[in-house]
């Protein structure tokens, strides 16, 4: 429950941004605001202040602002207006006026991050230090695209599609403008260079771990179950594991077929415990008697906070901004032309579940989600769809181009065909969400 409410929270922040856009923009150009409404439904709270009536509704999956002259409604476009009110009437300001009240919200959601990631960056982000180190891979995932494509533990990417890979942060960046498309790795393996191919069908989305490529991971480490044999046994956070019976462990993904192999007999474990050798005697045991045989352990991850100072903060908030940006946009493309499966569309469920997992960490991380959805929800609000914001602006730049207004009949149908499209795009969405709830 508390990450739900705290991921509601975080949504009304990006909601209340979006809308407080459309409302200044509104408000600087002399326009009637009649209702400021953060969800929508039955209100929860209500108050009016001036000639603004500010509500909160039981839905919070979005929320508007209500102008007069705007629309089809009570006080719409088509009302008989005084000339006092006609000159506050949203259709009456021009076209201008129009474009920038209803580009207010999505720029102010693509402008958020340009504020809150230099915040982000001066508390001091958690970074993994595998992501700037060499693109050398620990572990192939059996079955996967990569297992599929011939790579090999050992394995250091050099290259993916021609653009240079120095780190695993390099490679990451690059995975979405590649997706759909055939994937051309520059492997280095002992001493030689070699490229192996991955087919389009692939989940290069979310980069090179989906694609069944990890890091490598050393066997030390960083987290016991209690009353479970390594903690029964006596084995410390920060040991490392050399061997368990006669089985050398290279790295922590060895670690789970030894083990399952050795299955419930009483075995020595070589470890390391700062810098010196140590021998300890377990047996692996099976929760409830059945599934795989466990140790009760966890892998140190190892990872350091970053802060920075004012100056830098700004330059990597907005270099991360820009970035967000051109993967949201490369995204969209390709989930148009096809190169990106719909399965990859999240709904509210997910966006929650983001934003209230966040919650629950730091500072840091809750700005960089509150980031990331700010750009997904400033983009999606800009696409050329009637019923959106960037349906409008389509609108009003035909209206440019023609010189008078589209009419309120071919809006209202244009209209109707947006929400077609927006419903079963929430279907969608939704069906998407339940099916990783379930997964």
């Amino acid at each position: 429950m508390t990450t739900i409410m705290a991921g509601i929270l975080m949504l009304g922040v990006l909601v209340f941004v979006h809308e407080l856009g459309h409302f200044v923009i509104a408000k600087m150009c002399g326009v009637k605001v009649l209702k400021f409404s953060l969800g929508f439904g039955p209100k929860l709270v209500s108050r009016r202040r001036g000639e603004t009536e500010y509500q909160i509704c039981i839905i919070p999956l979005g929320g508007y602002v209500q102008m007069l002259g705007e629309g089809s409604g009570e006080q719409g476009e088509e009302v008989d207006l005084t000339a006092e009110e006609k000159a506050r009437s949203f259709s009456e300001q021009s076209v201008a006026k129009r474009l920038a009240i209803v580009s207010a919200g999505p720029v102010m959601n693509l402008a958020l991050p340009l504020l809150i990631l230099p915040i982000s960056f001066m508390v001091g982000v958690q970074m993994p230090n595998y992501l700037d180190q060499p693109a050398c891979i620990g572990y192939v995932v059996p079955e996967s695209n990569a297992a599929a494509g011939g790579f090999l533990a050992g394995d250091c990417v050099t290259a993916v599609n021609q653009r240079p890979v120095e780190s695993w942060n390099d490679s990451n960046k690059g995975f979405v403008s590649q997706a759909g498309e055939d994937l051309i790795f520059q492997v280095e393996r002992d001493g030689q260079e070699l490229q192996l191919f991955i087919p389009a069908e692939n989940d290069s989305l979310q980069g090179m771990q989906v694609l069944g490529l990890l890091p490598r991971q050393e066997a030390r480490i960083g987290g016991l179950a209690p009353d479970m044999p390594a903690a029964v046994a006596g084995i410390q956070e920060g040991d490392l594991i050399l061997q368990i019976a006669d089985q050398p462990i290279a790295s922590w993904y060895d670690l789970k077929g030894v083990i399952q192999e050795v299955g419930n007999r009483a075995v020595p474990v070589q470890l390391e415990r700062a810098g010196e050798p140590l021998v300890v005697e377990l047996t692996p045991e099976q929760r409830g008697g059945e599934g795989d045989y466990l140790l009760g352990i966890a892998p140190l991850y190892q990872s350091e906070l970053k802060r920075f100072g004012l100056a830098a903060a700004v330059r990597e908030g907005a270099s991360r901004t820009w970035e967000l940006i051109e993967l949201t946009v490369v995204f969209v493309e390709k989930l148009f032309t096809g190169n990106v499966s719909t399965k990859n569309i999240g709904g509210p469920i997910t966006v929650v579940q983001i934003a209230g997992q966040a919650a629950q960490t730091d500072v840091s991380a809750i700005l960089s989600v509150l980031a990331f959805i700010s750009i997904q929800l400033g983009i999606l609000n800009l696409l050329p769809i009637p019923i959106l914001d960037g349906g409008h602006i389509l609108f009003y730049l035909i209206e440019l181009i023609i010189g008078r207004p589209v009419s309120i009949r071919a809006r209202e149908m244009a209209q109707q065909v947006g929400m077609a499209m927006l419903l079963m795009l929430m279907v969608l969405a939704f069906y998407n969400d339940i099916i990783r709830l379930w997964g």
